[in-house]
């Protein structure tokens, strides 16, 4: 055979030989194939396709899911105005340079804005058009067959092969019962055993992106239909689940008041224990509410409602996220009459529950000729003084140990009835006139619970009773898709784990009769990826398959001929014999 007719038959070889191992490695995959379209014959329809593939692809659905999650960055590092709209007035107010480009770019309301729509449904519409046409693949590969045997499977990255005396059909029989047995959906195709397994890992991936999908829609769904209040209650108090009772109250554009859910609770008890000793002082042990709830049927319920164990009361949970103290006082006018009295709740502004507020008197007062007039004190209150002369009046543990509160009085025009919203917890002082009082510093007293102030000049007197009470402050909130959220979320963790752990392969056994009589055994197999556990796992069937087929004896080799006297002539046609060996070597 010429040089040029030996090169043809192996191009022609190796031809065959690659367009089989695509055909056995092809389908084990059910990513959509990319087609180079001609950017000059592009029309609309083409370009529409076009951008449509775009859009489709796996590349950019990454993309989009990236964009998603940058976007919601500014959501968690500026306030936003769903979430506290005090925050976002502070802000604005600290920050004038940024507020304006803030605004712009709609970065108070992240969540809501035309940009991260954008994303949030172009990354929708991704993954469904990514989703479908993977899914009839996959469907098309689970009721299709394991392709046959490629010509070469010495080619393959995992192979094993050997001689066996037992018949090829026996073998093929043997090695199906073998492959099904190891649950692979194997089939004889001609004079080979085709198999295949791990179809659950494209399942797993088509769960995770099927479970993406059904994340959004429950991030949609809560977004619109979610309902989120606030409420302080002192303990005695009640509430009930109604509009007009709560502190503040935040919905979804889809959310409608008539889908509150009918409940109502009293608070009976706050109880907070604290670590009194070592690094931790100070720590809260115990932080519970013991509640009593009525459900629509009016039926009463004994509860206690901790933090992270909220109440569930139908689709409504309330969570207990505060706490502090409410110091019951008394105000009395000129004449000694009771214009005021009540549990006053102030806020903490320290770990230790240091706590300021305001106390009003806005009815029923008035000065000592008669005429009606508004009280306001300003109050800052400490669970555990530190003492007289002992530094700043902050509290030094959160318990009641030593309560103090230090009022400073106001008389004037309190600015409720302005028109203008006002915070309950603050004093507006500009048309008020401060009190001088004896004692203390001139314009404020320091008060132990049972002790009183007397305001100058007649004006009556605050007394500071011994009963103090605690608050605590609930959220309540409907989300309506965090149930669903939550199974998306699970099948994404188990749709990724079986995309990760699960390998797809396919494994061929070939047995055809041998030139000595014996019967040739071949084992390959082939994976979606490379791993170590494919040859392992190939040489686990050879030895279940050698059960039936085991390897046939070595020929006994000729024994070696005694030199004589002619030994020498056969060397005369050693080139002839080599030259043969050579062609024959060129021609295999």
């Amino acid at each position: 055979m010429s040089k040029t007719e030996t090169t043809d038959a192996t191009d022609t070889a190796d031809t065959e030989h690659t367009t089989g191992d695509d055909a056995a490695g092809a389908d084990l995959s059910t990513a959509p194939r990319e087609e180079t379209i001609g950017g000059p014959t592009l029309g609309v329809v083409g370009w529409i396709r076009w951008f449509w593939r775009q859009l489709t692809s796996m590349r950019v659905a990454l993309i989009l899911l990236f964009l998603l999650s940058l976007g919601a960055v500014p959501g968690s590092l500026i306030p936003q105005t769903s979430a506290d709209e005090m925050k976002v007035a502070d802000f604005k107010q600290a920050h004038e340079t940024l507020t304006p480009l803030y605004e712009k770019l709609q970065l108070f309301d992240v969540y809501s804005s035309v940009w991260f729509s954008a994303i949030y449904i172009l990354l929708f519409v991704s993954l469904i058009g990514c989703i479908v046409p993977r899914t009839w693949q996959f469907v098309g590969q689970l009721r299709g067959l394991p392709p046959g045997a490629p010509k070469r499977l010495t080619r393959l990255p995992a192979y094993t092969t050997w001689r066996t005396e037992a018949d090829p059909e026996e073998v093929r029989e043997a090695a199906l019962a073998v492959l099904k047995g190891r649950r692979f959906r194997a089939r004889t195709a001609g004079d080979a055993v085709a198999a295949e397994k791990g179809y659950l890992r494209e399942a797993g991936n088509l769960l995770f992106h099927l479970a993406l999908i059904v994340m959004l829609v429950a991030f949609a769904w809560g977004q619109l239909f979610k309902s989120e209040g606030g409420k302080l209650v002192v303990e005695g108090d009640g509430f009930s689940n109604t509009l007009t009772q709560y502190d503040d109250f935040k919905s979804g554009s889809q959310f409608g008041v008539d889908e509150l859910e009918p409940f109502s609770f009293t608070l009976d008890r706050f109880t907070g224990t604290y670590e009194k000793s070592g690094p931790q002082r100070g720590t809260p042990r115990t932080f519970e509410a013991a509640v009593t709830y009525t459900r629509g049927d009016g039926k009463d319920e004994k509860a206690v409602i901790r933090v992270n164990e909220p109440l569930k009361v139908g689709d409504s949970k309330v969570y207990l996220i505060a706490h502090g103290y409410a110091p019951v006082v008394t105000v009395k006018d000129g004449r000694g009459k009771v214009v005021f009295r009540g549990a006053v709740p102030l806020l903490p502004i320290d770990n230790n529950i240091t706590s300021t507020g305001a106390i009003k008197v806005m009815d029923g007062y008035r000065d000592k000729n008669g005429k009606p007039e508004q009280l306001g004190f300003k109050a800052f209150f400490v669970p555990t003084f530190a003492g007289a002369g002992q530094g700043n009046m902050f509290s030094q543990f959160p318990a009641l140990d030593f309560p103090v509160m230090a009022l400073t009085g106001y008389r004037g025009d309190l600015r409720v009835n302005s028109g203008l919203p006002q915070n309950v917890y603050q004093l507006d002082t500009s048309k008020m006139t401060q009190f001088k009082v004896d004692g203390g510093t001139g314009v404020a007293q320091r008060m132990r619970p049972g002790e009183t102030m007397t305001l100058p000049d007649g004006a009556g007197s605050i007394t500071f009773e011994k009963e103090i009470k605690e608050w605590a402050s609930f959220q309540v909130s409907q989300q309506p898709g965090n149930g669903l959220a939550l199974s998306g979320a699970v099948a994404a963790i188990a749709g990724l784990t079986g995309s990760l752990f699960i390998q797809r392969r396919r494994v061929w056994v070939r047995a055809v009769r041998g030139e000595d009589g014996t019967t040739v055994v071949e084992m390959a197999g082939l994976g979606r990826s490379e791993s170590a556990k494919l040859p392992e796992e190939l040489a686990e069937l050879a030895v279940a398959l050698t059960a039936t087929a085991p390897p046939a004896p070595e020929p006994a080799e000729p024994e070696a001929a005694e030199p004589d006297s002619a030994a020498s002539e056969p060397a005369a046609s050693e080139p002839a014999e080599a030259e043969a060996e050579a062609s024959e070597g060129v021609e295999k």
